[in-house]
């Protein structure tokens, strides 16, 4: 098992070294084992070029800010490890992860002192969307949001959307979507738009959901080419109702969602909102793999 782990990260770094990925090691007392106390983020490579890198890096800080992570690098360390991450991948799409902790300190739930951030980072291959789940779309299954409420942040305490997720499938499903006092919220590790009435509506920005930098793309090219949409609350039974749902991620893009617990969505099948966004979608990533070839040339 450990041996298939290791063959598709191409690469791994860890406070300021590149390792082979079986040889990146963290304390057993660091804060992040222990408390969960970190900071992580997703960041897909196609072409070679990191997808929305500016907007990743800027959550990625924020984050750190809001729960009083001490920032580790500027902008030009990031991108050095950026840099010296990618120069061992292929041209094969991956994902770049990033994970920072409070450090190594002694057990106290108070913030220690003095402690030096631990950062990992890894570059793995990034699985392709399967064709059947864009073409019939997914199964997904609504859970009541019993999490905390600060989910705006991506900390890497995951044991709630890890339950969530299991939950989902093992009733068969992709994705959990989660309902806090009747009121969609978002999926365990993705966000979800609805379409109503010909408009499409996804959940305003606030606490009870990371703003998904897939979210925020999406959003963009809906407004760039004139697709009617707003942010806008919905409930559980307007999202059961609703002409199209779809659910977007940085790995798994825009994804159709073609049944809720034992509701067909419309006909069960994608619907043309959704197309007109996933072209839209698969357009900007063409355009990003285009500029990245025209900046190495």
């Amino acid at each position: 098992m450990m041996n298939e782990l290791f063959n598709d990260v191409v690469s791994a770094y860890i406070n300021g070294e590149f390792v082979a990925p079986e040889d990146a090691r963290i304390s057993a007392f660091d804060r992040g084992l222990i408390f969960g106390d970190g900071i992580y983020e997703v960041v897909p490579i196609y072409g070679g070029q990191a997808f929305r890198w500016d907007e990743h890096l800027a959550r990625l800080n924020n984050n750190l800010d809001v729960v009083g992570i001490r920032q580790p690098y500027t902008r030009q360390d990031w991108a050095k490890v950026l840099v010296g991450l990618l120069s061992r991948a292929t041209e094969q799409d991956h994902y770049l992860y990033i994970q920072v902790t409070r450090g190594v300190a002694p057990r106290n739930h108070v913030f220690p002192d003095s402690a030096e951030p631990t950062v990992f980072a890894y570059v793995q291959k990034l699985a392709p969307v399967a064709e059947s789940a864009v073409t019939q779309g997914v199964k997904v299954v609504t859970i009541p949001d019993f999490r905390w409420h600060r989910c705006d942040i991506k900390t890497t305490s995951l044991i709630a959307n890890v339950w969530l997720r299991q939950q989902a499938k093992e009733q068969g499903a992709a994705e959990a979507v989660l309902v806090r006092d009747g009121v969609v919220t978002e999926g365990a590790a993705t966000n979800v738009f609805a379409v109503m009435n010909g408009i499409v509506r996804t959940a305003p920005q606030g606490p009870n959901l990371l703003p998904g930098i897939t979210r925020d793309l999406v959003v963009e090219l809906m407004a760039r080419h004139g697709v009617s949409y707003e942010e806008r609350a919905f409930t559980e039974q307007q999202m059961i109702d609703a002409e199209e749902v779809w659910i977007t991620s940085s790995t798994n893009e825009v994804m159709p969602v073609s049944r809720i617990n034992d509701n067909v969505v419309s006909e069960g099948r994608p619907g043309p909102a959704f197309q007109r966004v996933y072209d839209l979608y698969q357009q900007y990533k063409a355009q990003c793999r285009t500029d990245a070839k025209q900046n190495v040339g």
